[in-house]
């Protein structure tokens, strides 16, 4: 029985030696090969929400052009349609009437130039918007590769011991065929083997859903298959003590553009207020007229003027609006500010706690953890330790390749944060 046994030994090390195998063995047609300086290019030449943007800045600048417009002047003019006296329609010569009359509005209490001003205002809201825009699909774009990247690494393990198992499993299952191996092995097997396969499917849809938002990011083909290609020595350099907290508050302050956009929304609500209060001052009209015979003088010319009396209408309710909208933006402002220190100093700490979990891993851990590996086999096969024992130390060493994958990743995405809280790419 034991040489049976051992006759196994050639086929289960064939399977268990998986660091050959790997996840991304199959052919992928349509496959984007990409470094993340390469991927960034291709996001900001073609993704649609960023031209969309582009186009919304575009025409409120045209509204600057508009406001600058001066009004249009009003022409109007008279004759006569019907003559009683002549029962005649459009009488000529000395018995028709015709008249004239030439208007011009004038705006009063600096309203063009509030308006414009306004305008100008709701660019630099439309600009500021667009770059808050990019900075969000940027750390989405960032973040998504990493976590596609490291993701792919773990899932490398689990395909690796899975097509190890399924060989272990079938040559068990034939082994127990012949009664060389026991009914509970085979089944203890076949249910670790499960057990992987279901964290696998788990973890491909996680990979899946990360690449399906970077293929919209990067509007890239949906039967597009996206390759990250990262610099690891660079990741590792990586230091959070590089600056300090006053630094990157400081950046964030006069970077953030959700931050910029509460002041330049407090802004368009003080010119909205001012616009409202000279809203309230009436505007003049100036006028040229003639008449050919309707008047007391044959002929005549005329000049007038003439401004609505602010009686009734002071415009109240709408500079008692704009005053509360002021308050209103002032408000947002400060609790914006207020979210921008707090986003970069948790951002800083976590980086350090990110820091100093990565500084815990040997790297020579995945090598000695190999190393142990093909001694357990060994073991095994010498029946020194039992089937649990055995696929539980398998199971330990998938975790713990998983957790190393998680321990980076959580790491880098910690310095994309505080390059999206601090509006700055202080850590690439």
């Amino acid at each position: 029985m034991r040489i049976r046994r051992l006759a196994l030994f050639p086929v289960l090390l064939m399977a268990l030696s998986f660091c050959g195998f790997s996840a991304s063995a199959q052919p992928h047609q349509d496959t984007l090969r990409l470094q993340l300086p390469e991927a960034e290019k291709m996001f900001l030449d073609s993704n649609l929400q960023l031209l969309a943007q582009r186009y919304n800045i575009d025409a409120n600048q045209a509204l600057v052009l508009q406001a600058r417009l001066w009004p249009n002047p009003n022409f109007s003019i008279g004759h006569t349609l019907y003559s009683a006296q002549l029962r005649q329609f459009f009488p000529t010569g000395s018995n028709d009437e015709t008249t004239l009359e030439l208007d011009q509005e004038i705006l009063l209490a600096g309203k063009r130039n509030k308006q414009i001003k306004l305008a100008q205002a709701n660019v630099e809201l439309t600009q500021n918007q667009f770059f808050d825009l990019l900075r969000t699909l940027k750390y989405t774009l960032r973040t998504d590769f990493y976590q596609i990247y490291f993701l792919r690494q773990s899932a490398k393990v689990y395909d690796a011991e899975i097509k190890a198992l399924s060989h272990v499993a079938d040559a068990y299952s034939e082994a127990q065929a012949k009664g060389y191996i026991s009914e509970k092995d085979v089944v203890r097997l076949k249910a670790q083997l499960y057990s992987f396969q279901a964290e696998y499917s788990g973890l491909i849809n996680q990979i899946n859903d990360a690449e399906s938002e970077l293929r919209l990011v990067l509007q890239a083909k949906p039967n597009f298959f996206i390759d990250p290609v990262i610099d690891s020595i660079a990741l590792t350099k990586l230091d959070p003590s590089q600056y300090t907290l006053a630094t990157l508050i400081d950046s964030a302050y006069r970077n953030r553009t959700d931050l910029q956009i509460a002041r330049t929304n407090t802004k368009i609500n003080q010119l909205n207020y001012n616009y409202q209060k000279a809203l309230a001052v009436p505007d003049l009209t100036l006028s040229l007229g003639y008449d050919e015979a309707g008047s007391f003088l044959y002929g005549y010319y005329g000049i007038g003027a003439s401004i609505d009396l602010p009686v009734f209408n002071r415009n109240q309710g709408n500079i008692k609006s704009a005053k509360s909208q002021i308050l209103n933006t002032e408000a947002t402002q400060r609790f914006t500010q207020a979210t921008v220190e707090e986003n970069v100093t948790n951002s800083l700490q976590k980086a350090f706690a990110q820091q100093r979990m990565f500084g815990t891993i040997d790297p020579k851990f995945a090598a000695d953890f190999q190393r142990l590996n093909d001694e357990v086999l060994n073991q095994y096969m010498k029946r020194n330790i039992s089937i649990l024992d055995f696929l539980d130390f398998y199971d330990s060493f998938k975790q713990n390749i998983v957790q190393m994958n998680t321990i980076q990743f959580n790491r880098v995405s910690a310095f994309e944060d505080i390059n999206y809280y601090t509006g700055t790419n202080f850590f690439n």
